[in-house]
């Protein structure tokens, strides 16, 4: 182990030899998920992979813990002086991770305290609301489409996948960063605090009797609902909702991922703003 300092005033590199060493342990086992999901909440941080996400964290107002770079990328991040800087060979990092990282490029971040829904809700016009979404990919996918498409925040409910899991947050390239969201509970009683807030509450759902999404008229404020790819929204859910909608498909195709349908549902709602 040693310490470089490569044009740096202000924070030196330490090198990292060892995939053990435990001044990396935040970055340990990275492709294990049940191991993350038990690690990082509880301790209180979150992992981004590549530049544009670790830059859109920070812009967002993320502290840094540290950061692990490919020891050949050091001098593109010089201006990383915040926080701990740490290098390493690819074998190591990718013994130590568990896959190769090919951005060559980690951080470890502080997490902020997660929002309350009213903040949530605030003056936001739309939301998406989603239920027992637990595919990071897919979340991460929605977060993004939320961001490019004019939705104001996100309210997950208690089942849902952590938004900032590394997954989640490199699908959404830091969207998540961008969007506020906070868990909604108990689940589904507390969709009336959505609805005492003035929004009109959307259920996706391939019901019957559901509505075209584009023939549904203009709420001043709305809420729209997602289940979970296959299973969809819960009974209880649909029926706590204000009205069914559908996206209208054509060739036999009976349904979209979730974050194909949250995309188009997006659009649709901010259509004529």
């Amino acid at each position: 182990m040693g310490c470089v300092n490569p044009g740096r005033e202000n924070a030196t590199v330490e090198l990292i030899t060892d995939p053990d060493d435990e001044r990396i342990a935040d970055y340990r086992a990275l492709t294990d998920v049940e191991l993350r999901t038990r690690w990082e909440p509880p301790h209180g941080l979150f992992i981004a992979e590549g530049e544009l996400v670790l830059r859109r964290a920070l812009r967002a107002g993320y502290r840094a813990r540290s950061y692990l770079l490919d020891e050949k990328r050091l001098e593109q991040f010089g201006d990383l002086v915040d926080a701990p800087v740490y290098a390493a060979s690819q074998e190591v990092l990718e013994k130590a991770t568990g896959f190769h990282v090919h951005r060559g490029v980690l951080a470890s971040f502080h997490r902020k305290p997660l929002a309350d829904p009213a903040d949530v809700l605030g003056e936001a016009r739309r939301v998406a609301i989603l239920e027992d979404v637990n595919n990071h990919t897919n979340l991460g996918a929605v977060f993004r489409g939320a961001a490019a498409l004019g939705v104001d925040g996100v309210l997950l409910s208690p089942s849902c996948a952590d938004p900032l899991y590394r997954r989640s947050v490199r699908v959404s390239m830091g969207e998540v960063f961008a969007v506020p969201y906070a868990t909604l509970e108990p689940w589904p009683a507390a969709l009336d605090r959505v609805k005492a807030a003035g929004f009109t509450v959307l259920a996706m759902t391939l019901s019957a009797d559901a509505t075209p999404i584009q023939r549904v008229g203009k709420a001043k404020r709305t809420a729209l609902l997602l289940g979970a790819e296959g299973p969809g929204l819960s009974r209880k859910a649909i029926e706590a909702s204000d009205k069914r909608v559908v996206i209208p498909m054509r060739r036999g195709v009976d349904s979209l991922n979730v974050a194909a349908a949250a995309a188009v549902a997006f659009w649709e709602l901010g259509r004529e703003d």
